[in-house]
Order: structure tokens, then sequence, then C-alpha cells
């Protein structure tokens, strides 16, 4: 293939990249006509910074940087501006088609792709304030995922999370397993390890028989050892599945970020998958039906429907607050590999290409990613920072409320994450797998189907060439 026959090439699919985000951007625009972006500010005066989040429990938090912000800069103000996350990404995609679009907004690693890939988001290497910005300021692994295709940085790492098991200690002890039993469970796709054998210990039938005892009725469940989060095809299974396949040596892509070859046909993850789907069958987690949006994990961990819950480290405070429960958190189980693995996920702040106030944004964004900002942050508890004295302060901060949250940060500390799969056609993608997903966990499917959705996602990425 000749050099000008593949820039051609590159150009065509850039182009059709393009027309296909503002096809989806004009469709998103028209029904929030009216009910939106209008009544976010988008800055412009020079004077003032907008900026966008999701996150209601993090604005107090941010408010508190903005102020500190002022002291330094007091020809600018920062004007905070949060959307809820089921209306977050349509407004601010209507915003770009308007010329509406903030100074400075949220970004998230699964919808960056597509505004990287269209050249929608200004490089803040290029940008006097955010020039000095190196990976090195951050947890580790947080800065790689936001360079893109170019190698220019898009995005400052704003705070991060991986995954735990919360539990009920009034549960766990009255069904006899300890605290540090949980913290050292390990599980296999053979028999499921020490893991499957304590969910089937902590799993109690309608009549009172224990999923480990003879007699145990799997169709008449009144608690489950594992609560049910979804099938996990829409978020890469973060909280699902994830920490199981890749403690068993799977990866999602050729490479990770920018991979162009999924690896959703690969018997390490028929085999994981088949395992932890198959505890639904087996009755010692709750099945795909219980879920819901009204019965999440920690609704089924407070109501007592379940023992343990896979969640984020975001959802701490949550479950901290959780009536009735004695909480307990431990790590994720080892694998086969002989290590534990949870996905590395994270935040970032971007500068749109067309923002108003840019030099205003961009100072905006180095005081969010400095040390001052981010131990605020640490200091609230919400998340975890993305800098190490950020973390800090908020291990200290949940130390002082009784959690040790060790289980979260002992990944960073041990080198046991892995990053969110990054790649152009984050939506096709996930409308493929939460079908075949749920049909999976349902048991309607056979793990070894995600061999043909493989091919299915892979065709797109044949297709840009």
């Amino acid at each position: 293939m000749s050099t000008a026959s593949l820039g051609d090439r590159r150009r065509t699919s850039a182009r059709a990249r393009a027309a296909s985000f503002v096809a989806l951007a004009l469709a998103l625009a028209l029904p929030a006509a009216g009910c939106a972006p209008q009544a976010a500010s988008s800055g412009g005066d020079g004077h003032t910074v907008s900026y966008w989040m999701w996150d209601a429990a993090q604005k107090p938090a941010y408010e508190a940087c903005a102020k500190a912000f002022h002291k330094e800069n007091p020809g600018l103000r920062v004007d905070i501006t949060q959307i809820g996350w089921d209306s977050y990404w349509t407004k601010l995609t209507s915003s770009f088609i308007a010329g509406t679009q903030p100074d400075v907004f949220t970004n998230h690693v699964a919808k960056y792709p597509q505004y990287e890939g269209l050249g929608a988001l200004s490089p803040l290497d290029e940008l006097g304030p955010t020039r000095g910005i190196e990976d090195s300021d951050f947890e580790p692994g947080l800065g790689k995922p936001w360079i893109g295709r170019d190698g220019h940085r898009y995005g400052a790492p704003k705070d991060w999370d991986t995954v735990g098991v919360f539990y009920n200690k009034k549960i766990t002890r009255a069904a006899g397993v300890s605290d540090a039993e949980l913290r050292d469970l390990a599980w296999n796709p053979r028999d499921g390890g020490s893991f499957e054998k304590t969910l089937a210990r902590l799993t109690v039938d309608a009549n009172g028989k224990r999923g480990d005892e003879p007699g145990f009725d799997k169709d008449n469940v009144a608690r489950y050892g594992l609560a049910t989060n979804d099938a996990g095809g829409d978020n890469s299974g973060q909280t699902q599945w994830s920490s199981f396949a890749a403690s068993a040596g799977w990866h999602y892509m050729d490479k990770n970020p920018w991979g162009e070859h999924y690896n959703y046909d690969q018997k390490t993850l028929h085999k994981t998958l088949g395992w932890y789907f198959g505890l639904a069958e087996k009755g010692y987690m709750a099945p795909l039906e219980d879920y819901s949006d009204t019965n999440h994990p920690e609704t089924q961990l407070a109501s007592g429907k379940a023992a343990l819950a896979m969640h984020g480290s975001w959802m701490l405070s949550t479950f901290a607050g959780l009536k009735g429960v004695d909480l307990g958190i431990a790590p994720t189980p080892k694998g086969p590999t002989g290590k534990r693995a949870s996905m590395l996920g994270g935040l970032a702040d971007s500068i749109p290409k067309g923002a108003k106030n840019k030099r205003g944004a961009a100072k905006w964004v180095a005081f969010l990613a400095s040390d001052e900002c981010q131990k605020l942050v640490g200091e609230d508890a919400t998340v975890f920072p993305a800098t190490p004295a950020g973390t800090k302060r908020a291990t200290a901060a949940h130390r002082k409320k009784g959690l040790d949250v060790t289980p979260f940060t002992r990944h960073i500390e041990e080198g046991t994450t892995f990053s969110f799969p990054i790649s152009d056609h984050a939506a096709d993608i996930n409308a493929m797998l939460v079908p075949a997903m749920q049909e999976i966990y349902a048991g309607d499917s056979p793990a070894e189907s995600l061999t043909e959705t493989n091919k299915q996602i892979n065709f797109l990425f044949q297709q840009d060439k």
C-alpha cells in the first residue's frame, strides 16, 4: 500500500468519523433543546472560566479549589456547573455543536477517544500553564491513557479508583468467616477456589440451609453470597468480572490505549466468564433479574439480600453510610496468575479546542492538577485524588472515619492495576457487548458465543483501514 493511498484512507476514515459524530450530536441536541446547555455557563468574558462536571458529591471539594484558585488569580473566576451523568454527555455534545461548550470539562476515558479522534480537544502540552504536566505528577498508570495518538496530552488526571469487596461483618462473622480469610481469598475457573467456597458458606436458602450444606435449594435463596451488579457489558465489566479476567492473564486488546483488535474470543476469558456467571446458576450470586435501577449492590447489601458486593472505591461514602451494616472491605481475590487485579479508573480535566477563555482554562486545569487542590479534594474523601499527596490526604481522612481503604490503595502500591480499554467505536462496542453479556449471565448463551461478537467488534476497525 502506498503512502498516498494510506493517507487517503485515513482522511476518509476521519471524515466518516466526523460525519458520524455530527449526526449523533445533532440527534442528541434536538431532544435537549430548551432544557440544557443554555442553563449552563459557557464563560466567554475573559474573566470567567466555565467548568462542567457530573458528580454532585464532588462539587463542594471543587468549590473549595475554586476559592483557593481565586485567591491566586484575582482576575479570574471559576463558574462550576454540575449536570447529572444521564444528561451530561448529551448536553456536552450539544454544546460542541452549538459553540456553547465550557472552557473546561470533566472527561471520561470511555468518551474521550471520540473527541480526541475528531480534534475537538486542546493539547494541554501546547498551552503555557499546562505545558509542564507530566505522568510522574500522578499515581502510576493515570497519565498514559490521556496521551492521544499524536503524542499530545488531552487530559490532566483528577482522580482514580479501583475495585474492592464490600461486606457486612455481622453476616460474615455469623457464618464463621473471618476478616483475615476475606483478605486472602483466591479463585480459579476450575472449582472457584476459596472465593467460591466462601460465597457458598455465606449463601442461605429460604429454609436456612447454607450453600455448602446438604439440601441447599439454589432455586429458593434468601441471601446470596455475592450481589449482582448487572452483566458488565456497558463498562467492560469494571466492577463485575474484569478483576477475575485480568487476574487470569487476559487483556482486552492487542494494545492499550489505542488498540485495534479486541480479545473477547480468547479461551481464558470464556473460562473466566463461564465460572463467574455460573455462580448465579449455583445460587451463590444474585441472578441478573435481581438487578435494577432501584436494586444496586449497596441496596442488596443493606437489605441483607447479599453478603458481599464488588464495587469501585468511588462508592466508599455510600457503603459507609448504610444503616445497620458493620462495613468491612476486602481486596479482590487472587487469580490463577497468583496476583490480584483491578481496573484503574480515572477521570481527567480537558479543554475544548473552541474554549472561549483558553488561557484561563489552562490555568484552572493546572491548578486542579496541583497538590494544593488535590489535597483539598483528598480531605473531602469522596474520591482518591490523582496525585500521591492527594491520595495520602484522602487515606488519612478515611482512617479518621474508621475506614481501612488499603484494599483499594494496595493495587496502586503493588502495581496490580490495568487500564480501561481505550479505543475508537466505544458506543458501538457497548451496544454489542451489553446484550451478549446479559445472555451469558441469564444462561441463554455460553461464554464462547463472544467469539462471534468479537468478530463483529473487530470488523469495525477493519472498516477504518
